[in-house]
């Protein structure tokens, strides 16, 4: 019998590649699915970028090349729920990638060139150590820096093959390296999307072209899910405003402002809470005092938490007017006598540092945002901060040794010892010289400040420290 032998080698191709992609995405008895099958990429496309992206010995390897956008190799389907794991190696400190979660490709974005954006699980080798973080790719840039988890950093392993974990459940996102708890976070947007893998871009710098990050055993499991425990004391960075996840309440965490009322909440000069009208009000959602000319405390005055503390992880977030001038302050005592002024205790800074003058004031910035007022400044790059109108995170950490941390969106800013030699010097020189051994209170109140500015608060939550 005569074979048409290009019909039958057509169709033995066809079958050879569906069986492949078949195999690739058959689903084991534990229902995890390989979205690589070793010997080629079907299943996935490149999404941006022209770095190279080619198959050799079972793994799939990025190749960095010059004058190229960050590239991304995407699957080709959008996954919801999840449990991803895969295998990653970067062989130096230089290289920088990461693995897209529920993520989305713009067609219109770089005029045409289109953009890849959501959120990613970083493999980040250099210095900084942030492997394990999530990042925004595209959009909102860092979410979860791991200076919030500083135990964590040194997880990731380069030269070497590590073993990623990343569990998308609801809104829950948690991350996992080499079976160590790295990141946790919820979040409000996108409940589904690719899968991607990210080779960054160099610039022109020619001297990082053709490096090479490489990926296998890469599988997902979508069916008969259970969110994995996470070890106790990690930090859950948490979109939903005013709300605590199981996990940080069976941790020791509570709510300070519980959205709704003022309960837990009094003026700083009284047992009540302030009621003028055009001073602090609660409403959607927010702890807002209303602005009044810039006077400090010249309105309705401070609010302070009728609780006391002493040792804490205190973390709140807070948007500003244009010009603003507002702050937290901690270890608050209300017993000294500051003239009709703001209370006295160490205080967090929140300050339009584009705008209002105080910017400009005291020494090497300390009266910045951020900064502990008037003795430290904070350290920080203006990408990690946001905008006016936008919300920001402000985190004080107080331990029990008296060592002290301020972080402004997830990255630590300062840090320093109260009661210290070092501290004292600072006090000596600034504007609390005057009250004795200001600042060094076995506990106090918790207080945000009315500075004559529109400013909200909302999700302040404290975890006491023991």
């Amino acid at each position: 019998m005569k074979i048409n032998y290009v019909i039958y080698s057509t169709v033995l191709l066809s079958f050879c590649l569906c069986a492949s992609h078949a195999q690739a995405r058959k689903p084991s008895s534990a229902g995890w699915v390989n979205l690589f099958n070793g010997k080629n990429l079907d299943g996935w496309k490149q999404a941006t970028g022209t770095a190279g992206y080619t198959v050799e010995n079972g793994m799939i390897v990025g190749t960095t090349v010059v004058n190229s956008p960050n590239s991304f190799l995407v699957t080709d389907r959008e996954y919801g729920n999840f449990v991803l794991e895969l295998d990653i190696k970067v062989p130096d400190t230089t290289s920088n990638s990461g693995v897209q979660t529920r993520s989305h490709f713009d067609p219109q974005a770089n005029n045409g060139a289109g953009k890849v954006y959501g959120r990613q699980v970083e493999v980040d080798p250099s210095h900084r150590r942030w492997s394990g973080g999530i990042y925004d790719e595209g959009r909102r840039d860092w979410l979860y820096p791991m200076d919030l988890h500083e135990k964590a950093k040194n997880t990731f392993k380069v030269g070497e093959w590590n073993h990623y974990k990343i569990e998308c459940i609801g809104k829950s996102i948690k991350t996992w390296i080499n079976g160590n708890a790295m990141a946790y976070m919820v979040d409000t947007v996108d409940s589904k999307g690719f899968i991607g893998l990210q080779v960054h871009g160099i610039g022109n710098n020619q001297s990082e072209a053709g490096k090479k990050i490489y990926f296998k055993n890469i599988r997902i499991k979508t069916t008969g899910l259970t969110p994995a425990a996470f070890p106790p004391g990690v930090y859950v960075v948490d979109y939903m405003s005013n709300h605590l996840t199981n996990y940080e309440k069976q941790n020791g965490w509570r709510l300070l402002f519980d959205g709704k009322t003022n309960t837990g909440w009094r003026s700083a000069t009284s047992n009540e809470f302030p009621t003028k009208p055009g001073g602090w009000v609660v409403r959607d959602g927010m702890m807002t005092i209303l602005g009044s000319k810039g006077g400090e405390a010249s309105n309705v005055g401070d609010i302070v938490t009728k609780d006391q503390f002493s040792t804490f992880d205190l973390s709140f977030d807070f948007r500003m007017s244009t010009g603003a001038n507002s702050g937290v302050k901690y270890f608050v005592t209300l017993k000294e006598d500051t003239h009709g002024q703001s209370a006295i205790g160490l205080e967090y800074q929140i300050l339009d540092d584009k705008v209002h003058p105080d910017a400009k004031l005291g020494r090497n910035g300390d009266r910045t945002l951020a900064s502990l007022y008037d003795l430290i400044p904070a350290k920080k790059q203006d990408r990690f901060v946001r905008p006016i109108g936008a919300w920001n995170t402000g985190r004080i950490i107080v331990y029990p040794n008296n060592h002290v941390e301020h972080y402004l969106n997830g990255v630590k800013v300062l840090e320093y010892e109260r009661g210290s030699k070092e501290f004292k010097d600072l006090v000596a020189i600034s504007k609390y010289v005057i009250w004795k051994n200001f600042g060094e209170a076995k506990q106090g109140h918790i207080l945000l400040q009315d500075h004559g500015f529109d400013v909200n608060f909302r999700s302040i939550k404290i975890k006491t420290l023991q």
